[in-house]
């Protein structure tokens, strides 16, 4: 007797796509009763013209608007706290999460955080924790990305690291999704070549750990390989030309599809970047570039008859090993360091990254359980390039 698949499938918000969409945000705003903006951005982008613009947007159609920008690259719990003071001092009534992964991320967990008095670490993303949390604390949050890698505009979570451990956590609730997302190439177009490079293989790997996770979700492995084909079309021209407009849409399109596929699940990959990220304050989607590789290598036995399918349907030979080198080449090809050393990462933490990646959430989604002793061997492969 054959028994039918059961799973629980999330599917995004709202997404308003396309260039010079940007002059939407105060329409936007108003369209979820947010009369009182604040903006939540980066260090760098503080300073540029796109959030003045868009700042100056919502002034002008009569909303209060204000910008917060202590966000690091990685955000850590006091730039969540900072933001909720400002947020409160202001009588702000919403979020504008404006920026790449890290300030979409940390203007997700402001707005979530608002209305809440338990501590953050309790909403932590493990088992039914996200319902202690009081929804009706929860601002609307508009979601404006600036990069094409984490696709956080998509999704219900954000990553924060725990500065007494040193661990990046998971906070997540359902009306953390924004409520509307403005995607717009445009305002990716000023990316120099080495956060493009990242960024994008960042949608790459959610994609293909997405793919590879186990568990029954056709939807999300569908749109995980179409990402995976607009990367290997698309991210090659972003990187070249950045004003390739076709090519930045494109791979603003993958980003979305990567974060929308991995609700399936994450792997290996993501438990071993997280760890070094919160250790060496690495940029993300570059390690996660730098682990690929010796992650599908370690997880071949499990995937390569799911590889052999995609390697077809992106236009490769149909073996795994032509997956394998198509990956080697476009790292190569996008100045991506082979090896951990490169990242300015050495072996003096390997014990203690070994212990924190397979407790990390995203590595019970690998295809190969992921032990301590794995991930130490994984750690040291990719220190001495060995694949």
């Amino acid at each position: 007797m054959t028994t039918s698949p059961r799973s629980n499938w999330n599917y995004p918000t709202a997404v308003r796509f396309g260039a010079g969409r940007i002059a939407e945000l105060a329409e936007a705003c108003k369209a979820v009763g947010i009369s009182s903006p604040l903006i939540v951005t980066d260090p760098f982008l503080a300073t540029q013209a796109m959030t003045k613009a868009a700042l100056d947007q919502l002034n002008a159609a009569g909303l209060k608007a204000a910008l917060f920008s202590e966000i690091k690259p990685n955000p850590v719990e006091t730039n969540v706290y900072k933001g909720l003071e400002v947020l409160r001092a202001g009588k702000h009534d919403g979020v504008v999460a404006f920026g790449g992964g890290s300030a979409l991320d940390a203007g997700k967990v402001i707005a979530f955080m608002a209305g809440q008095t338990r501590p953050m670490w309790d909403f932590e993303d493990i088992g039914d924790w996200w319902t202690r949390a009081d929804p009706k604390g929860i601002l609307p949050i508009i979601a404006v990305p600036t990069t094409a890698g984490t696709g956080s505009e998509v999704g219900r979570a954000g990553v924060i690291t725990q500065e007494a451990t040193h661990t990046k956590k998971v906070i997540f609730h359902p009306l953390m999704m924004p409520k509307i997302v403005i995607c717009d190439p445009e305002l990716t177009v000023g990316m120099p070549p080495h956060i493009t490079a990242g960024t994008g293989l960042d949608a790459l790997a959610h994609c293909i750990e997405a793919y590879c996770a186990p568990g029954y979700h056709p939807m999300a492995d569908g749109i995980a390989v179409e990402g995976i084909r607009l990367v290997k079309e698309y991210l090659p021209r972003a990187y070249k030309d950045g004003k390739d407009i076709e090519a930045r849409a494109q791979m603003m399109s993958a980003a979305a599809m990567g974060a929308t596929a991995f609700q399936k699940g994450l792997g290996a990959i993501h438990a071993l970047s997280h760890p070094t990220g919160a250790l060496y304050d690495t940029h993300h989607g570059l390690t996660n570039a730098v682990f690929m590789p010796y992650v599908l290598v370690y997880n071949r036995k499990a995937i390569e008859e799911r590889i052999v399918r995609l390697a077809a349907y992106i236009g490769l030979e149909p073996s795994f090993q032509a997956f394998l080198d198509w990956v080697l080449k476009l790292r190569k090809d996008l100045g991506v360091p082979h090896t951990l050393d490169g990242l300015k990462v050495d072996s003096a933490r390997f014990d203690e990254m070994s212990e924190m990646a397979p407790n990390d959430p995203t590595a019970g989604g690998n295809p190969v359980p992921l032990t301590k002793e794995s991930a130490r061997k994984l750690f040291e492969d990719a220190l001495a390039g060995r694949l």
